[in-house]
């Protein structure tokens, strides 16, 4: 059961490795896009491909959908990157269903693991196989499995990173389990940091970025954001204002006394933005409506960049 690419991942490493797949469970095709055309999950894509059996149901407790869900007879469910079950659902193979999730629980339960751990500035995160229970992310840990964060790596990079670690260490959960040779830990057992307990999804505002936190805290929402769905500000001047999405920037920490926001550049190869305690040097961004580009090609067609202040 799941529907992003993370989701693929595991799908592809159990089908490839000859495990019966008897039935694949996703979301519905949604419209997206200008011309909202039906979009299919990634999951759903795979496994179309593979001749699997694809469920779509829009209510996890329509009786159609649980007749059907039953008569696959699987002795076991894996949850990737997929909705919170009912109780129903969760309970009903024989060997169980067990959850992949993107942290090191109990650190960051909830929709955005990743993205939390980086705006964080954590220096580690990995991922996590439990048995699910009715609380979300709760239940008992079976196995994880740890990866360093660099000061450099984003969002992007966790996530491929993760994705292959987490399909490996889903097939040593469902041999484990089929051999009855792995003891479950409790979560209370285990000693996490309060702060870092739950791992919210993310809106629009969460992704502003705030020129007058430090400069390693503004990299971080960056790093934590790139490339989906990419941390944003507004560049204004007198009587315009362009929204500008950044997905990487250059950290220069230094004294100065220009107001959080102010842009210096010399509008050719170079844009930086005060900070608190410094400067971030924009690489790689997108104005609103324009394609992603360099800071080469950006200046290039956004001239007198230092003339506005970024808010």
């Amino acid at each position: 059961m799941g529907t992003p690419e993370f989701a693929v991942g595991s799908l592809k490493t159990l089908v490839e490795n000859g495990y019966q797949v008897v039935g694949v469970v996703t979301a519905p095709d949604r419209p997206s896009g200008r011309g909202q055309k039906l979009h299919q999950s990634e999951v759903k894509q795979y496994a179309t491909n593979c001749g699997l059996t694809v469920l779509q149901p829009e209510k996890l407790k329509d009786e159609d959908f649980l007749r059907e869900l039953q008569s696959l007879k699987a002795d076991m469910q894996i949850i990737v990157a997929f909705r919170m079950l009912p109780e129903v659902v969760w309970k009903m193979p024989s060997m169980g269903t067990f959850n992949l999730h993107g942290s090191l629980l109990p650190h960051y339960r909830g929709a955005a693991p990743l993205n939390w751990a980086i705006i964080n500035g954590d220096h580690e995160t990995g991922v996590t196989t439990f048995l699910l229970k009715q609380e979300i992310d709760t239940g008992n840990i079976l196995f994880q499995e740890k990866v360093q964060i660099g000061p450099e790596e984003t969002l992007g990079d966790i996530h491929d990173k993760l994705m292959i670690i987490g399909a490996n260490l889903v097939l040593k959960t469902v041999d484990a389990l089929a051999d009855g040779m792995v003891t479950p830990v409790a979560q209370n057992l285990i000693s996490a940091d309060p702060q870092k307990m739950h791992a919210p999804k993310i809106f629009k505002e969460n992704c502003r970025v705030d020129w007058s936190k430090p400069v390693i805290a503004v990299n971080n929402l960056i790093r934590g954001l790139s490339p989906y769905p990419a941390a944003w500000t507004n560049f204004n001047s007198p009587g315009s204002e362009t929204g500008v999405k950044i997905f990487k920037a250059l950290i220069e920490q230094a004294r100065h006394e220009c107001i959080p926001g102010e842009i210096l550049s010399d509008n050719k190869k170079y844009l930086k933005i005060a900070c608190a305690d410094g400067f971030l040097h924009l690489v790689d961004l997108q104005l609103a409506g324009k394609k992603r580009m360099g800071i080469a090609e950006f200046l290039r067609g956004f001239p007198n960049a230092d003339s506005y202040t970024a808010k």
